[in-house]
Formats: C-alpha cells, sequence, structure tokens
C-alpha cells in the first residue's frame, strides 16, 4: 500500500471519528433539551392528558381510590370509583399511578377544563345532595354544600332533613386546603 493510499484512510478514518463525536454532542444536546423542556409539565398537563384512563390515585384522607378519570379541571380531578364520583383535590394527591405519558397544556384545553374547585363546588351545591367530605387532615364530615367563597366552602353538618331548617345540624366553613375529597353520600 503506497504512503498516499496509507494517508487517504487515515483521512476517511479521522471523518468517520468526528462525525461519531458530532453524533454523540447532537445526542447530548436532544437529551438536554428533552429534560428541559420537561421540567415544564405539570402535573395537571398529565391529568389533562389522561381524562378517560383508569388511574390509582393516593389521596390525603380517603387513601387510595382506584377509578376512572372522567374529568380534570384546575386544581381538582372527578374520578369514577365503582360508580361512585369522587371530587378529588389535586393539592391532596399524594401518589399517581397509570398517566398517560403525556401532557395537555393549558393552551390546548378545553374552557371547561380551567374551571377551579369553586366551580366543581358550587355545581355540587346546586343538588343539595348529602356529600362525605374528607379532610387532608384524615377526618370525615357528612353534609350538604352551602355557599362557596374564593378559598372556602359552607357545609351544613348533620343536616339529615335538607330542608335547612335551624337546629338541623350546624354549619362550618371550610377553607380548599383543608379539602381531600368528597363524594355523594
Amino acid at each position: 500500500m503506497r504512503w498516499e493510499e496509507r494517508l487517504l484512510d487515515l483521512f476517511d478514518d479521522l471523518e468517520q471519528q468526528a462525525a461519531g463525536l458530532a453524533l454523540v454532542e447532537r445526542d447530548a444536546l436532544v437529551a438536554e433539551q428533552s429534560r428541559s423542556e420537561y421540567a415544564a409539565v405539570a402535573l395537571a398537563d398529565r391529568l389533562h392528558a389522561s381524562v378517560g384512563t383508569r388511574l390509582l390515585l393516593d389521596v390525603g384522607g380517603p387513601g387510595a381510590l382506584d377509578g376512572r378519570l372522567v374529568r380534570a379541571g384546575d386544581g381538582w380531578c372527578l374520578l369514577e370509583v365503582g360508580g361512585v364520583e369522587w371530587v378529588v383535590v389535586a393539592a391532596a394527591v399524594r401518589a399517581v399511578r397509570g398517566l398517560v405519558d403525556a401532557g395537555r397544556s393549558p393552551e390546548v384545553r378545553p374552557l371547561t377544563a380551567r374551571l377551579g374547585l369553586g366551580s366543581a363546588l358550587r355545581g355540587l351545591a346546586g343538588d343539595r345532595a348529602q356529600v362525605l367530605l374528607h379532610r387532608v387532615d384524615g377526618s370525615t364530615a357528612r353534609g350538604r354544600l352551602g355557599r362557596v367563597g374564593r378559598d372556602f366552602v359552607e357545609v351544613l353538618v348533620g343536616d339529615e332533613g335538607g330542608d335547612g331548617a335551624a337546629g338541623r345540624g350546624h354549619l362550618e366553613v371550610l377553607p380548599f386546603a383543608t379539602l381531600a375529597a368528597l363524594r355523594a353520600g
């Protein structure tokens, strides 16, 4: 083999090594960009993308809730567990299993998905149905939802009759931050 051929072989080898190094560098940049983009994904984005999926939520208060995610709102979600619908406060969720491997950013969510916990509670309050409230500290209360403020809900606790007559229960004001989940019944 002549020196010219050896030199060309050397140059070919160096070019291949350089191309390989460029690919490694590009892969590292893509991975870093993916990590930085993923850092902007919120749990709410994953929940909104998982509507219709079966999830297992570990919720402070009621514990494990295994059911189908029916709806996700701003700071809450609706989970159907054995035919019973649970309104779950997102801040009380300690762990989730079963989320899809995607996110749905706020810009592409329907308008109704932007409704907060207060809107969900106002809807339930309008039904005047009995609810079982689970607080984040593990305690429960049974009653009827009343007026809903910006960051609290009034609950007539112990009202079994439903007519709101005096002496049938007592009014408690519960800050949203104390709520973990609630269900009808």
